[in-house]
């Protein structure tokens, strides 16, 4: 909902059409005024005062965004078409963002000082995964990272259980993490991974959930 109480819609488009596999934003009073459009590996998030945040990786390094959702201006679906394939980008919009900023892949694993701008710091923490280039097989292919914007910290958690020499990488990933309120840990699920509970350092697999 943006700041003046204007609803809003997410559609994703199937592999027919031609933006194929693309999600795109619009009123919900006016479906046909696209405004927003993600390609893969972009995820939204919900920012105080009716604003929209994403993340999405990058070529090393994860890119977050907020926009002001009421100020995006609509554009036409056919400007779109095929536009990805060509420039790669993650996001399409008409309207430049509030605010951006950059977290590499290569931070070392631990709590890191990162600049926030101050349009992320009404989240109270945000869970990213994030690609994690190891040295070899049995090094973690991907982290968690939680930003915590309020405070100005990462903390980097290299899922040291998902490795090259496990996992068939690229065709299994994991897609959502969360934090449980009863016991803070982290669960989480992925593309013919499963689903998963992380132990209390977040970084190994407590156990498997049905």
């Amino acid at each position: 909902m943006g700041a003046s109480g204007r609803r809003y819609r997410w559609t994703y488009h199937g592999e027919q059409e031609a933006i194929a596999s693309l999600v795109t934003l619009a009123p919900r009073d006016e479906p046909a005024s696209t405004c927003l459009a993600l390609n893969y590996y972009c995820w939204p998030f919900l920012l105080p005062q009716g604003r929209l945040g994403l993340w999405c990786n990058e070529p090393r390094y994860v890119r977050l965004l907020a926009f002001e959702l009421d100020a995006l201006a609509a554009f036409p679906l056919h400007d779109i078409a095929g536009w990805f394939n060509k420039s790669q980008e993650r996001v399409y919009a008409a309207t430049a963002p509030l605010a951006e900023m950059e977290l590499p892949w290569d931070m070392p694993a631990g709590m890191q000082n990162v600049a926030v701008p101050q349009e992320f710091r009404g989240v109270e923490e945000l869970l990213i995964i994030s690609s994690h280039p190891g040295a070899g097989k049995d090094e973690p292919a991907c982290a968690v990272f939680a930003l915590r914007p309020g405070h100005g910290t990462v903390e980097v958690l290299p899922q040291r259980w998902f490795t090259a020499g496990k996992y068939d990488i690229g065709r299994q990933w994991l897609t959502r993490v969360a934090r449980d309120p009863a016991t803070g840990r982290i669960v989480g699920e992925g593309i013919r991974v499963g689903k998963f509970e992380l132990d209390d350092a977040g970084t190994d697999v407590v156990r498997w959930l049905e």
